[in-house]
């Protein structure tokens, strides 16, 4: 077990919220951005666990689409919460799965000893470059962000096992192919645009995840002598209102994972600790429960973590 605890946490949503039947997305207006939110969060985190910025070693921005090309994100965000120190800053990109790549990646560093304490923050705004055509994805996502602290600790609770995977024949389902060097923004045209605009098979990414994770998680709770009756609750990606089919084929039964989908819409890389701050917020998930992260990704990228909290 790599032994780390939550701190803290904080999340940030736009002020504006669409219907869609009876489904809710929170949507940026002109006077927010991306970058707001993710501010916002990690200030929150920081109030929420009683430190300062002085108290982190890191900070880790985790999500799909950057606020701009260079520099990272993490660097953006630093300048407005840590300006005038030197604390590293950086960028750790699975788009939709890219808390939990980070909460993995950042755990090891914490445990050898190279960190302390590290903050984490997931902002993304879809509806950016949602394509009002595909109507799937323009009525299933929506803006926020969320930051979490995490720091060693000598109780036992942390990084029980993760595993990442991915199936690249899924890598051309889930896309945006124009915006940097495959596409550069000079070819941006009223004839190109929908090439600069997000573009999703769903059925074809639901196909490949119904195939490939459920023997995934299988694999991986043997490996680690785990039964799913030990885990008290799944915190999955958002990713559609198809989750009870997926999580009935993972053998997942209901109230034991957290749908939010309905009232939140999936916020790509800040969907899962989105839904980890409001599980610990509503009191769904307890200090020393078996929490199981799970998610899936463009690529097709697949998380799979399981930590005690």
């Amino acid at each position: 077990m790599r032994k780390i605890r939550i701190r803290g946490y904080g999340v940030s949503l736009p002020k504006k919220t669409v219907k869609f039947g009876e489904q809710i997305r929170y949507r940026l207006t002109g006077e927010e951005s991306q970058f707001n939110l993710a501010v916002d969060a990690c200030k929150k985190a920081l109030e929420n666990a009683d430190l300062s910025i002085n108290d982190v070693d890191c900070i880790v921005s985790a999500s799909a689409v950057g606020v701009q090309p260079i520099p990272c994100t993490a660097a953006l965000i630093h300048e407005s919460i840590a300006k005038g120190t030197d604390i590293p800053a950086l960028d750790i990109n699975t788009t939709c799965t890219s808390f939990i790549s980070s909460l993995d990646i950042m755990s090891y560093m914490i445990e050898a000893g190279r960190y302390k304490r590290v903050l984490i923050v997931s902002s993304d705004s879809a509806s950016m470059g949602l394509n009002p055509n595909q109507k799937e994805s323009y009525e299933l996502f929506s803006d926020g962000a969320a930051a979490i602290i995490i720091e060693k600790t000598e109780e036992n609770k942390g990084i029980i096992s993760a595993v990442q995977k991915t199936w690249s024949e899924g890598a051309h389902s889930t896309e945006i192919r124009g915006g940097l060097a495959n596409l550069h923004p000079e070819n941006y045209s009223e004839e190109t645009k929908e090439e600069f605009m997000f573009d999703m098979k769903g059925k074809i990414i639901l196909s490949l995840s119904k195939k490939k994770i459920p023997e995934m998680l299988t694999e991986f709770l043997k490996e680690n002598n785990i039964d799913i009756a030990d885990i008290d609750m799944t915190v999955p990606h958002q990713a559609s209102s198809a989750m009870p089919s997926v999580m009935k084929k993972l053998s997942i039964s209901e109230g034991k994972y957290i749908n939010i989908v309905a009232e939140y819409g999936n916020m790509v890389s800040a969907s899962v600790p989105f839904t980890l701050c409001y599980g610990l917020e509503n009191g769904m998930l307890k200090t020393g429960d078996t929490v199981l992260l799970i998610g899936t990704a463009a690529g097709l990228t697949t998380n799979i973590l399981l930590i005690k909290l």
